[in-house]
């Protein structure tokens, strides 16, 4: 069978749909159809409402990937039947009735850097330097700061019904130097899922900072999702 030819991407918590910009030409210029989601972040349903959307533009079958919070997302979303693989990347993966809180509680407590206002979670700019961007340009640090979408706090006790990475092949990127999703839940999660992974030196923005390794795991999801075998989860890509 080819190769899925449309990509969609789901960001994560204090960043936006740009937050893909480093893959999202290389993708295009290849052939692939790809929509970045403007997630809400306001609910999982909302978030997996506008996944959805996404999904509905394109025509044939699909690969999710899912950016921190955008794992949580595209384990419900991916449940559609457009949908061919699931890309993790530093991405929380829960299973049947976990929330965010109930994986992340385990490892550690809250950042400092975050500030409540109004039921919604802001991150400082030092906190998108120490937690979610290290690796980045002080340039790239002062817009992801300025450009952040702020999650709602009822976003960390929210829960997944019915988690598509039972169901469907899943690729996952470790990030090696996050201080945001902790590297050894994401082995965890990604032991767990049965996902083919890669780990890599990497903040928590990995396809900003490691673009191309990031957009080799996407393509091989499009190229092997279709022939894949939950045998062969194990190896490396």
């Amino acid at each position: 069978m080819s190769a899925v030819k449309n990509i969609v991407l789901v960001h994560g918590f204090w960043t936006d749909a740009s937050s893909y910009r480093q893959v999202i030409p290389p993708l295009l210029a290849e052939g692939y159809e790809v929509i970045a989601v403007q997630n809400p972040l306001t609910s999982l349903a909302d978030d997996v409402a506008a996944t959805k959307r996404a999904l509905a533009r394109l025509e044939g079958q699909c690969i999710l990937v899912g950016h921190s919070w955008g794992g949580v997302v595209i384990t419900e979303a991916g449940n559609d039947e457009r949908v061919s693989g699931l890309v993790y990347i530093a991405a929380l993966a829960p299973d049947a009735g976990e929330s965010m809180i109930d994986l992340m509680s385990k490892y550690g407590n809250p950042s400092p850097h975050f500030q409540e206002q109004e039921g919604f979670i802001w991150i400082s700019k030092e906190g998108v330097q120490k937690v979610l961007a290290g690796d980045l340009s002080a340039e790239q640090i002062a817009l992801m700061y300025a450009t952040q979408t702020a999650p709602s706090v009822s976003l960390l006790e929210a829960k997944v019904d019915s988690p598509a990475w039972k169901n469907k092949p899943s690729w996952y990127v470790v990030a090696d130097n996050d201080h945001s999703v902790p590297p050894d839940l994401q082995r965890e999660l990604s032991k767990r899922m049965s996902a083919t992974t890669i780990a890599l030196e990497s903040s928590h923005v990995a396809m900003i900072s490691h673009a191309k390794e990031v957009l080799d795991v996407i393509k091989a999801a499009a190229t092997n999702s279709s022939t894949f075998s939950i045998a062969s989860a194990s190896k490396p890509i």
